[in-house]
């Protein structure tokens, strides 16, 4: 395994990739990735792969675009040094929320990342949690999009939910929101909004009951913080007793952070696909056993639904 398998790592999430090469026992490839003094990129593979199966651990997230044109420089060079098969491990997919055209004259940029990906030379995806799952059709190859309502419905298994509703922040996140109450066999909620402006949202009302409950909004991406500290205060002011939050990606965009520390939340857990910036409302859900595991099944070409019983 260790002769074959091959880890990459680019620089948007040097923890996440060394969890997944601990759990897996094998030393990341090294590489060195720099800066030419005009801001080029630019990409050396220290050591040989000829013949390998060799996975890139590059979530694309801020800044998305160096990121990204960091995972598409180490898979071509990984392509053109004889990489036998190269997998794109992008937990976090930047641009996957412009995935259709909402108005006139602009492009469709999930399409067309996952168009530089597979042309870079990528023969397989490895992603967590695609904002929609269509989105998978957008690659010419394999995608992997493991889900994440198992993950967060197992955190909070180990946590004390008595008298808890699991609360969407909008009318999009309710599908995840059910899955995520089925798993703990709690009741849901939804949280009707309407958006003002690209950042700023207005929560309406709640469907559902939350008067004398603890609120755990959930969602995929928290990004600037308005839509969920916005949802907190109506929830309160619904009767909710104590408000939470779960989210597969934190961006933590802007002030982002002093949005949730001002606010009634009292806890917000996130997962580690993006790097997590320190506060003591924050907890992190580590994947990297998970994404290991997974790589792992990929390398052997074993099933990796069999990951998922309960689906």
């Amino acid at each position: 395994m260790q002769d074959l398998l091959k880890l990459v790592a680019g620089s948007a999430n040097p923890a996440l990739a060394q969890e997944i090469s601990r759990h897996l026992g094998i030393k990341l490839t090294a590489v060195d990735v720099g800066r030419f003094p005009d801001g080029e990129t630019s990409i050396y593979i220290r050591e040989t792969v000829r013949g390998a199966d060799v996975f890139i651990i590059q979530p694309t997230c801020p800044p998305v675009n160096d990121h990204l044109m960091e995972l598409l420089l180490m898979t071509d060079a990984l392509k053109r040094a004889s990489a036998e098969r190269i997998t794109a491990v992008v937990p976090y997919y930047g641009y996957a929320r412009q995935d259709r055209k909402h108005i006139g004259r602009v492009p469709i940029s999930a399409k067309l990342v996952a168009n530089m990906i597979v042309r870079a030379g990528a023969g397989r995806m490895l992603t967590l949690d695609l904002p929609a799952g269509q989105i998978q059709g957008f690659f010419d190859i394999p995608v992997d999009n493991l889900r994440g309502d198992p993950i967060i419905a197992g955190y909070y298994q180990k946590q004390n939910l008595e008298d808890a509703v699991i609360v969407a922040p909008d009318v999009g996140a309710a599908k995840r929101a059910r899955a995520i109450a089925e798993r703990l066999g709690l009741p849901i909620a939804i949280v009707e909004k309407s958006r003002v402006s690209p950042d700023e949202v207005r929560a309406l009302s709640i469907i559902g009951e939350v008067k004398g409950k603890r609120a755990v909004l959930v969602d995929d991406i928290l990004s600037t913080g308005g839509t969920i500290t916005q949802a907190a205060k109506l929830l309160l002011d619904c009767g909710a007793t104590e408000i939470y939050a779960a989210f597969t990606h934190g961006v933590f965009a802007g002030d982002a952070i002093k949005k949730l520390e001002e606010s009634p939340i009292r806890k917000i857990a996130v997962t580690n696909t993006i790097p997590v910036p320190q506060s003591p409302k924050i907890d992190v859900i580590p994947v990297g056993v998970l994404l290991a595991e997974t790589i792992k099944r990929i390398h052997y070409n074993k099933s990796v639904s069999e990951m998922f019983p309960h689906d």
